[in-house]
């Protein structure tokens, strides 16, 4: 787990705030924390757990995942999928079955992937010889009557 960068956090926190055009006590009041405490998480002197995140996120109607990696919680390569999944559990349209199976379906596919990635570099300077699957030479010749 990373560090947190608490000073960014709280900057961060205040804008999305001002966005949302709260003041500091109706945030407070909406995430279910103290107004002091969050005011010394926006001067970035208090480190807030991720339960605390999440309940920010969810006063600013954002994503909590975006708070983790503003705290360092969670690391940016990971967001996206997390995001994704968020995505998908947060649609009011569907129902919790087609929920679970469009993650399932959606896990199936990030693991094909993966498995389906090159395991030889490929582009312009890797060289193709005539064994080389994929080159020119694989193809069949063009009839001719």
């Amino acid at each position: 787990m990373a560090s947190l960068n608490v000073g960014n956090l709280g900057e961060y926190l205040r804008e999305q705030r001002r966005q949302a055009q709260l003041s500091l006590r109706q945030l407070a009041d909406a995430a279910g924390v103290s107004n002091p405490y969050l005011s010394q998480i926006e001067r970035g002197l208090r480190k807030p757990s991720a339960d605390i995140l999440q309940q920010l996120a969810k006063a600013l109607r954002i994503s909590a995942e975006t708070l983790y990696v503003q705290a360092g919680i969670l690391d940016e390569r990971d967001r996206d999928e997390v995001e994704t999944r968020a995505v998908i559990l947060a649609d009011p349209s569907i129902n919790e079955r087609q929920k679970q199976v469009l993650l399932q379906i959606y896990e199936s596919f990030r693991k094909e992937n993966a498995l389906d990635a090159p395991a030889v570099p490929e582009g312009p300077d890797v060289p193709h010889g005539p064994d080389t699957p994929g080159t020119p030479s694989d193809e069949m010749p063009p009839k001719t009557d």
